[in-house]
């Protein structure tokens, strides 16, 4: 019975998934009738607008087809790995992309990785020092943390540590694995500064909340010590914690836009600024199409990773 409540789960949440991103990406396609002026203007940009370029326009989209046509025809395409061509610089708008979605996937990931070992350690002793002085300086922490707009907290950190105290580079993305981190690590910290302050308020949240459940009373009856007591508390308050950092992620994969302007960072935000300065709607139709599936394959990640520390989400929210 396990075993189907799992495939069951899995199954459904796939399936949601799937609905989801087919939604969207009709909204991704609608990019391109929703431009100003007409669609055939839009692509040729600033080129001139003879007939025979238009001609030759129409007949590369397929613009006299149907808009199902083309919606299928493009989602087709993108499935294949085919996303167009960018008006722009004429270059596979699928090789700009994989050429820049590893340093932002990278960013995202060490930002993530920062939050998480500065934000759930600070929640998790202002649960336990809950009311003192401890506990009011890191919920002050926290809402200081979730005032900061990641592009602010960038340029205090820029003026403060690469202008004033010259320890870490400014802008670019290094070489190497190890100055390629030296490189993003005030960029991460800037996405960070804002999801420590929500992590920090998930933990606490959801630690005073199992700390004054009967089992912990119990526990600490029993005399089991105050590690152990605090470990099966922290299992219990996984799921909220879980829910926090799928926010932090997809916060981090749209926040990286900003960020990477403000550090010069060759990734898929910076990408998407200069296509969307230069009306390159084939490149920003692919990036927005990206981004919907990152944000849905994490949320998938989080719904999965519900299941394996919580068994009653594993059987769709019934215990066994």
């Amino acid at each position: 019975m396990a075993r189907w409540g799992w495939a069951s789960f899995l199954l459904r949440r796939l399936t949601g998934t799937f609905v989801v991103v087919v939604l969207l990406s009709v909204g991704v396609f609608g990019l391109l009738y929703l431009a100003p002026g007409s669609i055939q203007q839009t692509l040729l940009g600033t080129r001139p607008a003879t007939p025979e370029t238009i001609a030759a326009i129409q007949a590369r989209y397929h613009l006299n087809d149907p808009v199902a046509v083309q919606y299928l025809r493009w989602l087709g395409g993108a499935v294949s790995g085919d996303l167009g061509v960018s008006i722009r610089t004429g270059m596979p708008v699928s090789g700009m992309l994989g050429g820049r979605l590893s340093l932002t996937l990278a960013l995202t990931g060490y930002g993530t990785l920062l939050a998480a070992l500065v934000g759930i350690p600070l929640g998790i002793v202002g649960a336990l020092r809950q009311g003192r002085t401890a506990d009011r300086l890191v919920v002050t922490a926290g809402v200081v943390g979730l005032s900061a707009p990641p592009f602010a907290a960038g340029l205090l950190l820029l003026v403060v540590f690469t202008g004033d105290l010259g320890w870490f580079p400014g802008y670019g993305a290094g070489e190497g694995f190890a100055d390629t981190l030296w490189h993003l690590t005030l960029p991460a910290v800037a996405l960070a500064a804002g999801a420590v302050g929500l992590l920090i308020r998930f933990t606490r949240a959801a630690l005073v909340r199992e700390l004054d459940q009967d089992y912990v009373v119990f526990a600490r009856a029993r005399g089991l010590g105050a590690p152990l007591v605090l470990w099966y508390a922290m299992r219990n308050s996984l799921v909220p914690i879980l829910t926090a950092t799928g926010l932090i992620v997809t916060g981090m994969l749209v926040g990286t836009v900003l960020v990477e302007v403000t550090f010069a960072l060759p990734g898929l935000g910076s990408l998407l600024v200069d296509s969307v300065t230069f009306k390159d709607v084939p490149v920003v139709q692919a990036l927005a199409l990206l981004l919907t599936l990152l944000i849905a394959a994490v949320n998938l990640l989080v719904d999965l990773g519900y299941s394996a520390v919580d068994p009653r989400v594993r059987l769709g929210g019934r215990t066994s």
